[in-house]
């Protein structure tokens, strides 16, 4: 007989698993206090959007936190669809929109737009969630930039003189 356990289906199923209970530590970690949203949505290589959730928090011995609480597929990323989401992802782990006090997305418009952004409408629900732009998002574009135009320099720097 075959062990059923390396089958791909298995494999995946075991390893959803593992990812509902450490989801489920993690905001059993946070319960009702209060925690900071850091979040960005991008495309995979099938061109699906999706939507990637931190959460950040101190513990109960006072230490910060970031884990990541889930990855959400969306069909848009207007700023609407995004909230949504959240919210549907934060009920889903017993967590509030009310308890959150920061927010971080990077600098697009359907993120940080003023009056209609992601930003702007979790202010509405819950006008404690103080916005802060990810400046993480920028030192990535920036490091992506610089090694792309000096590719050249690190094949130079690997040779032997």
């Amino acid at each position: 007989m075959y062990n059923k356990l390396i089958d791909p289906s298995i494999k995946k199923q075991i390893i959803e698993c593992f990812a509902k209970e450490v989801t489920t530590m993690i905001c059993e970690d946070i319960k009702d206090d209060v925690f900071g949203l850091l979040v960005d949505d991008s495309s995979n290589v099938s061109l699906k959007e999706k939507l990637a959730v931190v959460v950040r928090y101190v513990d109960k011995l006072g230490v910060v936190k970031e884990n990541f609480i889930g990855i959400v597929h969306v069909k848009y990323t207007s700023s609407s669809t995004l909230k949504q989401a959240i919210l549907s992802l934060l009920a889903n782990n017993q967590l509030s929109i009310d308890n959150v006090r920061g927010q971080g997305y990077d600098g697009t418009s359907n993120m940080r737009g003023k009056f209609n952004g992601l930003k702007a409408l979790i202010l509405r629900d819950n006008p404690l969630a103080h916005y802060i732009h990810c400046f993480a998002h920028q030192l990535q574009l920036v490091i992506v930039v610089v090694a792309k135009k000096n590719i050249p320099f690190l094949f130079l720097a690997n040779e032997k003189i």
